[in-house]
């Protein structure tokens, strides 16, 4: 199922007036949010958004399609928690200083970001149960964020690693497993890690296992 192409966005309503669609949207975010997709009705959508049901439907057909943009707004809004280039001051620097970039921005604004940890913990939690809504989440977000930092990653003449995509998903998923480990569930309280030392340990591992040419093997350790 695809239907991005059919999902009015956030920045474009395909009718009526753009307050309207960012009022159906913020009233939106606050139901997901609140009840989780199962209990978000869009009779509750439509009162928090102080607009008729109605109203929400002529702007998004269903649910679903609702809930997308939704996540595609709140993803534009917040750029700094995405893998993006698009967030790097200077995109000629460093390999190393531009993945270092990326996760200390990423980790810095999402562990204070609590809209952003209740947004996840939705989309983990109705997985199971709404799994094309998953997957929409893994397609419409994850996978453009992903491929975007993999062609970085065999874009930079100095990296060598044999495949691209393994890295990029080893550094972002590093760092996502951190956000649920230590902010979700609380792991702060259990299994302490500074920010700052995760991010120092991942770049020290990305840098090792990309610094190779694919024929060289790695030195072994002194005993």
């Amino acid at each position: 199922m695809n239907r991005s192409s059919q999902t009015p966005s956030a920045n474009q309503p395909t009718k009526g007036k753009p307050d309207k669609a960012q009022a159906i949207l913020a009233g939106a975010l606050q139901v997901f949010t609140t009840y989780g997709y199962a209990a978000a009705s869009m009779d509750r959508i439509a009162a928090a958004a102080k607009v008729s049901k109605p109203t929400v439907y002529s702007y998004f057909q269903d649910k679903e399609r609702l809930f997308v943009a939704v996540l595609q707004q709140f993803m534009n809004n917040s750029n700094q928690l995405l893998f993006t280039l698009d967030t790097i001051p200077d995109t000629q620097a460093s390999p190393e200083a531009i993945l270092r970039h990326m996760a200390t921005s990423v980790l810095e604004e999402a562990s204070h970001n609590q809209p952003f940890l209740t947004m996840m913990r939705l989309i983990i939690g109705e997985s199971e149960q709404f799994p094309e809504l998953a997957k929409t989440f893994v397609r419409e977000v994850q996978k453009p964020m992903l491929t975007q930092l993999a062609g970085y990653l065999a874009s930079q003449p100095q990296l060598h690693f044999p495949d691209p995509m393994v890295a990029a998903r080893i550094f972002a998923g590093s760092i996502v497993h951190y956000l649920i480990i230590q902010k979700i569930m609380h792991g702060d309280d259990v299994l302490q890690l500074e920010a700052d030392r995760m991010v120092d340990g991942l770049i020290h591992l990305m840098m090792s296992g990309g610094d190779r040419s694919p024929n060289t093997p790695p030195t072994p350790e002194s005993p």
